[in-house]
């Protein structure tokens, strides 16, 4: 008879999850192992493996779950317009550093049956943000060119705070969510 899962597996994998994203992420994916992500989360590597088959497997569910989850928070917040969009992803980002590097730096390494749902996530986003530029400076629609660079420049205002922003210096998040969506407002009314 198979073995259930145990009341905590979801939880376990979570915790595996985030402490492999952070270890990748410091380490560099393609000098990463799954000996040392185990050794990291603090586990066995025969426990890594019991939750994934592969590190790239392992890759994927980081990714899969940390897309999905900012999907699920932008498509509530579509209705909220530009302004919601912005605080709504700056908050999805707390905590999400070694995620959101990941995406940046890594999701290019999977296999492309891997790597198609992932970008297919990030395409909805884009297109959530789209929609929203579009609602501030519908001149846009007119020029695709332009729209998709306006709307890039938007998640390049937002992607600031993940790179440059340090803990307990300058504005708070919420502070740096008014601040981009006035500067990107503002902008968008410009055009």
């Amino acid at each position: 008879m198979a073995r259930g899962l145990a009341r905590d597996h979801d939880e376990k994998r979570a915790a595996l999850r985030k402490g492999a994203a952070a270890y990748f992420a410091t380490h560099g994916f393609d000098r990463a192992s799954m000996t040392g992500a185990a050794k990291s989360c603090g586990v066995s590597k025969a426990l890594i493996y019991h939750y994934w088959a592969s590190k790239e497997d392992l890759l994927y569910d980081i990714l899969d779950e940390h897309l999905t989850e900012l999907a699920e928070v932008v498509e509530a917040a579509r209705s909220e317009g530009m302004r919601g969009l912005i605080r709504v992803i700056l908050e999805a980002y707390a905590d999400a550093d070694a995620e959101h590097k990941l995406q940046l730096d890594a999701l290019s390494v999977l296999p492309e049956d891997k790597q198609v749902p992932l970008i297919g996530a990030q395409r909805r986003l884009v297109e959530t943000m789209s929609d929203a530029v579009l609602q501030e400076a519908p001149q846009l629609g007119d020029d695709p060119d332009r729209l998709r660079a306006a709307t890039m420049s938007v998640f390049a205002v937002l992607n600031w705070f993940y790179m440059w922003h340090r803990p307990g210096k300058g504005l708070s998040r919420e502070a740096y969510a008014e601040l981009a969506a006035d500067f990107a407002i503002g902008g968008l009314k410009a055009l």
